[in-house]
């Protein structure tokens, strides 16, 4: 079953940016969508983007334009470059695959936008 860490998470203010890792065992591509998502503090976790697995990438309305993907495949890696950070962005941030059944979530990265 692949696994999926994450990392890159932080305390950052308003407007500035992060860039988020999420490395998987195996093969990347053997991942046909994989999926961003975050869970902010007593609420439920909800979806940021995904990107399948030739390169096509979806965002949600609250980080289009903010927010955008790409993937060293060497490193099995993608990465979640977020740009102009709100404090609604604060949240733990996970990947997992975005369709079919999900593996196990892994603790996420925390990402904490305040000044």
């Amino acid at each position: 079953q692949v696994q999926f860490v994450e990392s890159g998470g932080g305390l950052v203010q308003p407007g500035g940016s992060l860039r988020l890792s999420c490395t998987v065992s195996g093969s990347i591509l053997s991942i046909y969508a994989l999926g961003w998502y975050r869970q902010a503090p007593g609420a439920q976790r909800e979806w940021v983007a995904t990107t399948f697995r030739y390169g096509t990438a979806t965002y949600a309305d609250s980080v289009k334009d903010r927010f955008s993907v790409s993937r060293d495949g060497a490193l099995n890696t993608e990465y979640l470059q977020m740009n102009n950070l709100k404090p609604e962005d604060t949240a733990v941030y996970y990947c997992n695959h975005a369709t079919g059944s999900h593996s196990p979530w892994g603790p996420g990265t925390q990402v904490t936008v305040s000044s």
